[in-house]
């Protein structure tokens, strides 16, 4: 249960409420119903959350980001989230555990892996060598900055969901 007020899309008549009815209508999950009860805050997040996916990154390999965070912050709800996320863009419940244990098959998924591993455990302080890697597997700066990104909104929503004991509406991933 929730120990944040949260706002009921069906009977508010706040501002967050407006935004649950309006541009996400099709998105009224439990964390969005939280974040609601402060409309301009929640406005903010969800700008900062579209701005951050520029294109440095594919969506899947913003999925491994999220995902690794997800994992290192002990966020359950983002945890399932993202591997339903993850699963709609063509990973596979397995291809989602791994990633979570820090492991791929695929060199340059491996590369963004090591690279936001280090970046989470080292809070950004990571070793030329790590930034070599990444950058060799083919991404750039762009990409780079976008791991710090995911990073700072991963770490904003599971702080959250940590504080207001967000309620999961996704199916249960894997136990890693």
């Amino acid at each position: 249960m929730p120990r944040l007020n949260n706002i009921d899309p069906t009977t508010g008549t706040c501002a967050g409420a407006d935004l649950l009815n309006g541009p996400l209508k099709a998105k009224q999950i439990n964390i969005y119903k939280g974040l609601a009860a402060h409309p301009t805050l929640f406005e903010a997040f969800m700008a900062w959350g579209k701005g951050s996916k520029a294109g440095g990154l594919t969506p899947s390999e913003g999925e491994v980001v999220q995902l690794l965070a997800a994992e290192k912050f002990h966020c359950a709800y983002c945890t399932a989230a993202h591997t339903k996320i993850a699963s709609g863009m063509g990973l596979s419940d397995d291809d989602c555990a791994n990633i979570r244990r820090r492991t791929s098959d695929d060199p340059k998924t491996q590369a963004l892996i090591n690279f936001t591993a280090e970046s989470l455990d080292t809070f950004g302080n990571v070793s030329d060598e790590t930034l070599a890697a990444f950058m060799d597997a083919g991404f750039n700066t762009e990409a780079a900055i976008e791991v710090a990104a995911g990073i700072s909104i991963m770490t904003f929503t599971s702080y959250y969901n940590h504080i207001n004991d967000t309620v999961v509406d996704f199916p249960e991933p894997t136990t890693v």
